[in-house]
Protein backbone atom coordinates (compact mmCIF):
# COMPACT_ATOMS: atom_id res chain seq x y z
CA UNK A 1 0.00 0.00 0.00
CA UNK A 2 1.17 3.51 -0.84
CA UNK A 3 0.28 6.10 1.30
CA UNK A 4 1.01 8.47 -2.48
CA UNK A 5 -3.15 9.17 -3.98
CA UNK A 6 -1.55 11.08 -6.98
CA UNK A 7 -3.55 9.21 -10.32
CA UNK A 8 -1.63 9.49 -13.39
CA UNK A 9 -3.70 11.55 -15.51
CA UNK A 10 -2.41 11.66 -19.34
CA UNK A 11 -5.36 14.40 -21.14
CA UNK A 12 -5.34 14.72 -24.46
CA UNK A 13 -4.78 18.20 -26.29
CA UNK A 14 -7.43 20.52 -25.39
CA UNK A 15 -9.20 18.27 -22.67
CA UNK A 16 -9.19 18.24 -18.87
CA UNK A 17 -9.01 14.97 -16.74
CA UNK A 18 -10.05 15.38 -13.26
CA UNK A 19 -9.88 12.69 -10.14
CA UNK A 20 -11.51 13.50 -6.70
CA UNK A 21 -8.14 13.27 -4.17
CA UNK A 22 -9.94 14.09 -0.98
CA UNK A 23 -13.58 14.31 -0.64
CA UNK A 24 -14.48 14.91 3.08
CA UNK A 25 -17.29 16.98 5.33
CA UNK A 26 -15.44 20.04 5.17
CA UNK A 27 -12.49 19.59 2.55
CA UNK A 28 -12.55 18.69 -1.56
CA UNK A 29 -9.11 17.92 -3.07
CA UNK A 30 -9.67 17.67 -6.87
CA UNK A 31 -6.69 16.93 -9.61
CA UNK A 32 -6.91 18.77 -12.86
CA UNK A 33 -4.70 17.59 -15.83
CA UNK A 34 -4.61 20.00 -18.74
CA UNK A 35 -3.19 18.65 -22.07
CA UNK A 36 -2.20 21.37 -23.98
CA UNK A 37 -5.07 24.41 -25.05
CA UNK A 38 -6.81 22.75 -21.93
CA UNK A 39 -8.83 24.46 -19.49
CA UNK A 40 -11.60 25.33 -17.35
CA UNK A 41 -13.49 28.32 -17.73
CA UNK A 42 -13.63 31.08 -15.21
CA UNK A 43 -16.57 30.94 -12.64
CA UNK A 44 -17.17 31.85 -8.75
CA UNK A 45 -17.23 29.70 -5.71
CA UNK A 46 -19.75 31.90 -3.17
CA UNK A 47 -19.54 29.80 -0.44
CA UNK A 48 -16.12 28.58 -0.19
CA UNK A 49 -12.46 29.04 -0.64
CA UNK A 50 -10.42 27.47 -3.36
CA UNK A 51 -6.79 26.97 -3.86
CA UNK A 52 -4.86 25.81 -6.78
CA UNK A 53 -1.25 23.94 -6.15
CA UNK A 54 -0.08 23.62 -9.50
CA UNK A 55 2.56 20.60 -9.43
CA UNK A 56 3.80 20.41 -12.13
CA UNK A 57 3.96 22.66 -16.12
CA UNK A 58 2.65 26.29 -16.18
CA UNK A 59 -1.23 28.23 -16.65
CA UNK A 60 -2.21 31.09 -17.39
CA UNK A 61 -4.99 31.77 -13.88
CA UNK A 62 -8.03 34.12 -14.72
CA UNK A 63 -8.80 35.91 -11.35
CA UNK A 64 -11.05 38.63 -11.12
CA UNK A 65 -10.75 39.66 -14.80
CA UNK A 66 -6.75 39.24 -14.57
CA UNK A 67 -4.58 36.94 -15.85
CA UNK A 68 -1.27 36.17 -14.98
CA UNK A 69 0.93 33.16 -15.58
CA UNK A 70 1.92 30.98 -12.83
CA UNK A 71 4.94 27.82 -13.15
CA UNK A 72 5.43 25.05 -11.10
CA UNK A 73 5.88 24.78 -8.31
CA UNK A 74 3.09 27.48 -7.35
CA UNK A 75 -0.17 28.03 -4.98
CA UNK A 76 -2.57 30.18 -5.80
CA UNK A 77 -5.96 31.29 -3.45
CA UNK A 78 -9.09 32.50 -4.75
CA UNK A 79 -10.88 33.75 -2.29
CA UNK A 80 -14.84 33.40 -2.13
CA UNK A 81 -16.71 35.37 -4.56
CA UNK A 82 -13.56 35.84 -6.85
CA UNK A 83 -14.26 34.48 -10.24
CA UNK A 84 -11.59 32.29 -11.15
CA UNK A 85 -10.30 30.66 -14.24
CA UNK A 86 -7.42 28.56 -15.58
CA UNK A 87 -5.67 27.69 -19.19
CA UNK A 88 -2.58 25.58 -20.35
CA UNK A 89 -1.31 27.28 -23.76
CA UNK A 90 1.81 25.33 -23.60
CA UNK A 91 2.55 22.14 -25.18
CA UNK A 92 2.78 19.81 -22.25
CA UNK A 93 0.47 18.73 -19.47
CA UNK A 94 0.32 20.94 -16.35
CA UNK A 95 -0.99 19.58 -13.48
CA UNK A 96 -2.74 20.86 -10.65
CA UNK A 97 -5.04 20.43 -7.78
CA UNK A 98 -7.83 22.81 -6.24
CA UNK A 99 -8.82 22.64 -2.39
CA UNK A 100 -12.78 24.18 -2.00
CA UNK A 101 -12.58 24.39 2.40
CA UNK A 102 -15.16 24.52 3.45
CA UNK A 103 -17.75 22.63 1.06
CA UNK A 104 -20.31 24.02 -0.02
Amino acid sequence: MSLNELPDLSPAAGSVETAELVVEDDVLVKLFALGPGGAFDPHVHDDCENVFHLLEGEVIVTQDGTEETVAAPAVVHNPRGIEHGARNETDGRALLTASLCPLP
